[in-house]
């Protein structure tokens, strides 16, 4: 592919619809000027990448970054805090070197990418790889971050050439601030929560001297610009400054944990390790802070590990510590059939779920989700494809329900699970399916979400749902008093058409339950008055009809959301300021037939102003309006892509020869589903002609 650098004046492209970008196509062949390390070098599609050495690392400055990696989902709240947490989950993922399918920021067309949803279990997300500075991707971090679990980069020196690095950055004070400033902007550049530090080589005596100097610093100055971040160590280095791995916290690497948030052991203990520390007295009342290590691809002499992970699990629960679970895509890596991934991940957290500990997500209303994993076959809008071809964006991913099976006795059974072939929107429907005796005479209760969402108003609730027949279900809201958590009452909802008194109520609340069977769907609301409550559980009760032999059943759930009905209002934000940047033209592909003209490809950057948290995702769009032929007419609005943020790279767009003139369009889709206007979308011209 040939690529041709736009020359062009500003260097930050703005326009309006009054004045369209207007730039020219050079007719000689240069290479895309874009940073290297933030683009696909044939592409030129933003990737993460981390830092490979000292140098990098004290040379880094945001004005160099890459925006496009900055997390755009903040950490929500949770119940309970972390703090309250006495035996927590940290999971750190390790996978083939890092920096995979995740690396791309917007998005991937990976046939089997590996993905993680089993938010509810965990309370720390690592993204571990062998550079030096391990920058989480930002899909990770806005996964994690909707589901209240906080993100930590990584900090490692190895071997020879950490030894090196760390007699540097350790040999003073001022050395190892700047380490750790930089660390800390680095954080809050991006928008992740802290740094699992990993010093995997032997310290010079000076080094070792002001290792838990360094510690300290960092952990106080990531708590003073990022709140809830945590600082952990890795157990490899004594205070002596030799390298040696103690599978436990003692006497020799306590002034590390003393210095920081947390001790994350090494993998090869034994169970009188944890009965040791239990009655160390260097853990302070700390027990809570030390995670201790399970390396799930069971290298060594470990306890359990594989699919006898829970094992580990066991005993550390036992002794009353925290857990760090190392490498869980063994699942992935491991076992081969790649299109049993979500069954194999599935069974994998199954066996662990006994000692795991639900959090409950705990923002205010609205509440909103389609099961969405982050990828999946084809992208579904209300039923119907958006595109057709699978993708994986972990960015798109909804709050996760509960995925378990269940033996209710008396033949009895039910298992949660995603269907990516039958959809409601984005990559996946949550399936429940199972086997009802003729004999059962009260529903079955599926628990589908954990949640401490305030309630104190009419609340509206909407349920999107295909079953099969024999059935009919209904919702159960299971809620708190506020004040006391003394007395839980089960609303149960039956779902039908709405119809509230005030006209403009009414009129909103037909645009969401209008439409009540839209691509064989069933869309059902009902409105209920609940004050001084916390909602606590979302089940949906699986109802016989009368008569009904022993059966098995299915029921797709499609969408939950429960909103506030006092703050129900049509959108009424504009797109404002829509501007285009860092355009690159590209010459033909790999794949045009042999004889045939080259195409003519745009890459380049959008970016907007838009309140997000009132959107779920934007799309973007283009057409044609102008040329090259006066007399061919406008061309209809063509879907680019979801976009996430208030920023896009449009990459690889055939468009037409030149002179040209194009409309870019960005369409806010609104979280709750009202349609917004195309008065109030993003549009830009953008014309282009051959440079003389």
């Amino acid at each position: 592919m040939e690529a041709v650098s736009l020359k062009r004046k500003p260097n930050w492209v703005e326009s309006s619809v009054e004045q369209p970008v207007d730039v020219s196509v050079p007719k000689d062949i240069q290479p895309p000027a874009l940073p290297a390390k933030h683009y696909d070098a044939e592409t030129t599609e933003p990737i993460s990448c981390g830092l490979c050495s000292l140098d990098e690392l004290l040379s880094w400055s945001s004005s160099e970054a890459n925006p496009l990696n900055v997390a755009a989902i903040p950490l929500v709240p949770r119940e309970p805090r972390l703090v309250d947490c006495q035996r927590r989950t940290l999971v750190s993922h390790d996978m083939m070197g890092g920096y995979l399918d995740d690396r791309f920021i917007q998005g991937s067309n990976a046939e089997a990418p590996y993905a993680f949803y089993h938010w509810q279990y965990i309370d720390i997300f690592n993204y571990f790889t062998h550079h030096m500075v391990t920058v989480p991707p930002a899909v990770w971090t806005n996964a994690a971050h909707k589901h209240g679990v906080i993100v930590l980069g990584t900090f490692i020196t190895e071997w020879t050439d950490g030894a090196a690095v760390c007699k540097t950055f350790l040999k003073d004070e001022k050395s190892y601030q700047e380490v750790a400033n930089k660390l800390v902007q680095i954080s809050q550049y991006y928008r992740f929560d802290g740094w699992l530090i990993n010093i995997e080589n032997a310290l010079s005596e000076t080094a070792v001297r002001n290792t838990a100097s360094f510690l300290a610093y960092l952990t106080q100055q990531m708590h003073e610009h990022v709140p809830s971040s945590l600082i952990l160590w890795y157990d490899s280095v004594l205070e002596s400054g030799e390298l040696k791995w103690q599978n436990e916290l003692n006497r020799s690497n306590r002034m590390f944990f003393h210095a920081c948030d947390g001790f994350f052991t090494n993998y090869n203990w034994t169970e009188e390790n944890l009965e040791q520390m239990k009655v160390f007295s260097g853990m302070q009342g700390r027990q809570a802070d030390v995670y201790v290590g399970v390396d799930v691809f069971a290298r060594g002499k470990v306890v359990g590990g594989m699919l006898e992970t829970n094992k580990a699990l066991d005993v550390i629960r036992k002794h009353n510590f925290s857990v760090a679970i190392f490498a869980p895509g063994w699942v992935f890596e491991t076992l081969s059939d790649k299109n049993q991934f979500r069954a194999n991940q599935d069974e994998f957290w199954a066996l662990l779920s006994d000692y795991l500990y639900i959090h409950r997500p705990a923002s205010r209303l609205p509440f909103i989700s389609s099961f969405c994993q982050g990828f999946g076959k084809a992208l579904y809008w209300k039923g119907q494809h958006e595109m057709r071809k699978r993708w994986f964006n972990l960015t798109a991913q909804e709050i996760q329900p509960l995925y378990y099976q269940m033996d209710l006795g008396d033949k009895c059974w039910l298992r949660s699970s995603c269907c990516p072939e039958d959809v409601w929107k984005g990559g996946c429907s949550l399936l429940l399916v199972g086997l009802m005796p003729a004999n059962l005479s009260s529903p079955i209760c599926a628990k589908i979400f954990s949640l401490h969402v305030p309630l104190d108003s009419k609340i509206l609730v909407v349920l999107v749902h295909k079953v099969s027949p024999g059935i009919t279900i209904s919702l159960q809201l299971q809620t708190t008093d506020v004040s006391y958590c003394s007395h839980t009452d089960a609303h149960e909802v039956t779902l039908s058409s709405t119809s509230p008194t005030e006209p403009h109520l009414a009129k909103l609340i037909s645009e969401l339950c209008g439409n009540r069977n839209p691509e064989g769907w069933t869309v059902g609301c009902s409105q209920l008055e609940l004050h001084s409550c916390v909602l606590r559980e979302v089940c949906v009760l699986i109802h016989q009809d009368a008569g009904a032999q022993d059966s098995h059943f299915t029921c797709r759930v499609g969408e939950i959301m429960v909103l506030d009905v006092d703050s129900l209002q049509p959108p009424s934000d504009p797109v404002e300021d829509l501007r285009i940047d860092d355009v690159v033209w590209l010459r033909g592909d790999a794949k045009s037939p042999e004889g045939a003209s080259p195409r003519l490809r745009l890459s380049a950057t959008l970016r907007w102003n838009y309140p997000l948290q009132s959107v779920r995702h934007f799309k973007v769009y283009w057409r044609r309006l102008r040329g090259p032929d006066p007399k061919t007419p406008h061309g209809q609005l063509e879907l680019v892509a979801w976009a996430y943020s208030n920023q896009f790279r449009v990459t690889e767009l055939v468009v037409p020869e030149p002179p040209c003139v194009l409309e870019l369009v960005v369409e806010p889709v609104d979280r709750k589903g009202f349609p917004v206007p195309e008065s109030l979308w993003g549009r830009r011209e953008f014309s282009y002609s051959e440079e003389p």
